[in-house]
């Protein structure tokens, strides 16, 4: 099942996502929280606004170096453990928004990936256990200020910068991770081409792991890391993240004004 979070007119709402009908099923509230209680009403997918699907109520999550390519390309390692970061909720866009390079970097990059959507509070939970904890999956962009990221030598203010973390099109509740491809491309170029298969960590373990340093609120968002092939945006440029029976996220790039 797939959920997005649109605007119609001056109401913001969730619907689900009827595919052969191209339209918006109504849902009364967050489904999240609520669950999935139509309207009654139906709204064309070509006159809704799709939004970030979710804003995290709590935080975003990040795993670093999770794909062995990655790690080698920036010049190390996958690490033994999850390596997590945080970003602020602040950062976080949807679908169509600008990704806004900020005046202190000059050397901004893409990073597609997998995000994880946490339904429930969890604590210490198993890997066995994870999935009962995630409500779905959606697309994700960790946009980095990589040149920051080398001279802070941690990595919040190069990745917490508004508009750092466009999410979207929707939350998928299902999703096939065992043929599951990822791309990003860059104006129509395709700069990354992974498999969700490769992930070093997976998902289970990073849910697990992170629920053990500190509890998951409903709505938190889990990013599970970037394939190889990260690299430069610079204004003018469109960013799009594909990844398979999730669709495209795609984002247009401008200079601060």
């Amino acid at each position: 099942m797939k959920i997005a979070r649109f605007s119609h007119g001056e109401t913001i709402s969730f619907g689900v996502v009827d595919e052969e009908e191209h339209e918006l099923v109504v849902l009364k509230a967050d489904p999240m929280f609520a669950g999935y209680e139509p309207t009654g009403e139906r709204v064309p997918l070509t006159e809704a606004k799709l939004l970030a699907p979710v804003i995290p109520r709590s935080k975003v999550i990040a795993v670093g170096k999770n794909y062995r390519d990655h790690a080698a390309e920036m010049g190390g390692e996958a690490p033994a453990e999850p390596l997590l970061f945080l970003k602020p909720n602040t950062s976080v866009i949807g679908p169509g928004d600008a990704i806004v390079l900020p005046r202190q970097s000059e050397q901004v990059e893409h990073e597609g990936e997998l995000a994880v959507v946490i339904g429930r509070i969890a604590k210490n939970v198993s890997e066995a256990d994870a999935d009962q904890v995630i409500f779905g999956y959606t697309i994700a962009n960790d946009v980095t200020a990589r040149d920051l990221q080398r001279r802070d030598g941690q990595w919040t203010r190069a990745k917490g910068f508004d508009s750092f973390c466009p999410l979207g099109p929707v939350i998928d509740t299902d999703v096939d991770f065992a043929a599951g491809t990822i791309e990003t491309s860059v104006n129509g170029e395709r700069r990354q081409d992974g498999r969700l298969a490769d992930l070093v960590h997976s998902v289970p373990a990073i849910v697990a792991y992170a629920s053990s340093v500190f509890t998951l609120l409903p709505g938190d968002v889990i990013l599970t890391g970037t394939p190889a092939g990260v690299g430069p945006i610079v204004d003018g440029d469109t960013v799009e993240v594909t990844i398979s029976g999730l669709g495209s996220l795609s984002n247009p790039v401008r200079a601060a004004q």
